[in-house]
């Protein structure tokens, strides 16, 4: 099983690097040629010797020429080795950016639901430590692979050309240094495998604990996040102990078994010579060949052990980049709609097994306020993840402007809906540049004018820099109630048709709330809008107010006939005012 993976997971490295082929058939014809002029230098230093052998016979002349041809062929060997990693270098990493680029794009088109079940940190070391190991991985293999393949290929062409019978034994012994190559390299697989889910792990164990610091802090969770990290840490320590280990192995037993092959290659040509089947040259020749024959098998172990790592490092990344899509968008375009949704017989659930919407049906008439009330957990921040398609409904349809959601583009639908969180989300930028997110175009005018409305400006122009103050991802050193202001902004400035409103104000003083309040109901005015609030003094003067419990709605009307009917919201409105006796 893991071999047929692992098989896979070449093919499709594979098909990156065929992208590349000139620059890759440029790289083994320089390999070639290197390795034909460093095959050719033993030759010219076996003449040599030949030449300068007995006493009075030394042919000066000769030697000269042959010293300096070998010269010539070192330099021109070095210059195609240098022009070769060069190469093979813009290769490795020309396929490891496609691959980022393949891998950034795929989180764009990922359903939300697997971004909220994996752990951010996993996917980041996917994208960043793994692909590193998988390109440390293939720079070795291109860069030792041919060369040691065409050494090989080289060596036995001209030990058979000098003395066959020599040849033969080094031909014979040749395979157990293959076989011990390959016993270690296919157990190392699994437990570099092992190493890369370990180092995800951490990488996501990190990533959270920056992100939540002061929550740890808060909580003094400090200490048990230092054993978790131990814990995984001493993982990660052992797997990648044995991975390495086992893998070193390769080595020094393929340099074993090379060293018997030296010593067979000059005992049987010692032998040759005594007979006067060889001369010395060619003998000092032939074991130069040996050692050049046995050296590319002890770096080709050392790049079957990295590519090992490197496959294992790939085949997690194959494995996100070919996680399953969302859903295929529609093609329709609804430039701006009028505000008509309507929600029939919608059911959706988070986990197949654990119920949430059934049979929901709502129906909503351009620029009515929609207020969504009830408790924790009944399913009013789901209905906003349908309703912008952050999910899609297991069954049931969602229709604006009597189109199904499925049936038009996410962008359209989603350029329809302006949304405030309660959980902010500001990108690393200036203040400007995080308020014309959704209007790129916006004139500085518009950009002031919503600011103002938001309230927002007053504390903007006291930053240091005003609108071109720079903030961090999340907001930096900004409050929760700045953050949110920004945020509101920014929807001001926009102006879509609909408004979806998550708890909007939820971090706002009371002073600054009820001056936005006034603001929202001019921005509402004439504008579908969905309101999720727990504060229910906060949408008294919505036009419907759904009263939800375990994904049903139990009670719909505005507050003056649902406070009538002395029923559940009744009941969760008087609960915000009541004061204890003592």
């Amino acid at each position: 099983m893991e071999e047929k993976r692992q098989n896979n997971t070449i093919k499709k490295v594979l098909k990156y690097v065929k992208k590349y082929w000139g620059l890759l058939l440029f790289s083994i014809v320089l390999a070639f040629v290197s390795v034909l002029l460093s095959l050719y230098i033993p030759i010219l230093v076996g003449d040599t010797i030949d030449e300068i052998l007995g006493m009075g016979q030394v042919n000066f002349i000769q030697v000269k020429r042959l010293l300096i041809g070998s010269l010539i062929l070192a330099v021109i060997t070095a210059l195609c080795q240098w022009i070769m990693n060069i190469i093979n270098n813009k290769i490795t990493f020309q396929v490891i950016r496609d691959m980022r680029k393949e891998a950034f794009a795929k989180i764009q088109e990922l359903p939300l639901k697997y971004v909220d079940t994996h752990p951010y940190g996993e996917i980041v070391s996917k994208i960043i430590a793994d692909v590193d190991q998988f390109a440390d991985g293939l720079l070795m293999g291109f860069t030792q692979l041919f060369t040691g393949v065409v050494t090989i290929i080289g060596t036995l062409v001209f030990m058979f050309s000098i003395h066959w019978k020599i040849a033969i034994v080094v031909v014979v012994l040749t395979p157990i240094s293959l076989f011990v190559a390959r016993f270690i390299a296919k157990r190392t697989y699994n437990m570099f495998r092992v190493q890369s889910e370990y180092r995800g792990e951490q990488t996501s164990l990190i990533d959270e604990m920056v992100g939540n610091q002061k929550v740890v802090q808060a909580y003094t969770q400090e200490e048990e996040i230092l054993e978790k990290f131990d814990d995984i840490n001493e993982k990660l320590s052992e797997a990648s102990l044995k991975a390495t280990f086992f893998s070193s192995l390769t080595n020094p037993c393929t340099r074993f078994v090379n060293s018997i092959v030296y010593a067979a290659v000059g005992l049987s040509g010692a032998l040759s010579a005594m007979n006067g089947g060889i001369t010395v040259g060619a003998l000092s020749c032939f074991l130069s060949y040996a050692n050049q024959y046995t050296k590319p098998f002890n770096e080709i172990s050392g790049v079957i052990t990295e590519l090992q790592n490197a496959m294992a490092c790939a085949t997690r990344i194959f494995e996100f980049i070919e996680e399953e899509n969302q859903v295929l968008e529609g093609a329709k375009i609804i430039d701006e709609a009028d505000g008509n949704v309507r929600l029939s017989q919608v059911c959706f659930s988070y986990v197949p097994e654990v119920k949430l919407l059934e049979n929901f049906n709502l129906s909503v008439k351009p620029g009515q306020r929609v207020a969504i009330v009830g408790p924790t957990g009944c399913g009013k921040t789901t209905v906003i993840n349908l309703l912008m398609r952050f999910y899609d409904v297991n069954s049931g349809t969602i229709c604006i402007e009597e189109t199904d959601i499925r049936d038009m583009t996410r962008r359209s639908l989603r350029k329809n809906f302006g949304m405030v969180l309660q959980e902010t989300w500001l990108k690393a930028g200036t203040i400007a540049d995080n308020l014309k997110m959704g209007k790129p175009n916006a004139t500085d005018e518009e950009m002031l004018k919503a600011a103002k409305a938001s309230h927002a400006h007053s504390f903007i122009k006291r930053l240091p820099n005003g609108y071109d103050t720079y903030i961090s991802e999340g907001g930096g050193s900004l409050s929760q109630g700045q953050k949110q202001l920004l945020c509101i902004a920014r929807v001001m400035l926009c102006l879509p048709p609909m408004l979806i409103l998550d708890e909007a104000t939820s971090s706002i003083d009371t002073r600054t709330e009820l001056k936005i309040q006034e603001a929202f109901a001019r921005l509402m005015k004439g504008r579908t809008s969905f309101i999720v609030a727990h504060r229910l003094s906060t949408i008294q003067e919505a036009d419907i107010i759904l009263v939800m419990k375990d994904g049903n709605i139990i009670e719909q009307g505005d507050h003056d006939s649902l406070m009538k009917k002395n029923g559940f919201y009744a009941n969760l409105y008087n609960s915000q005012f009541i004061t204890v006796q003592q």
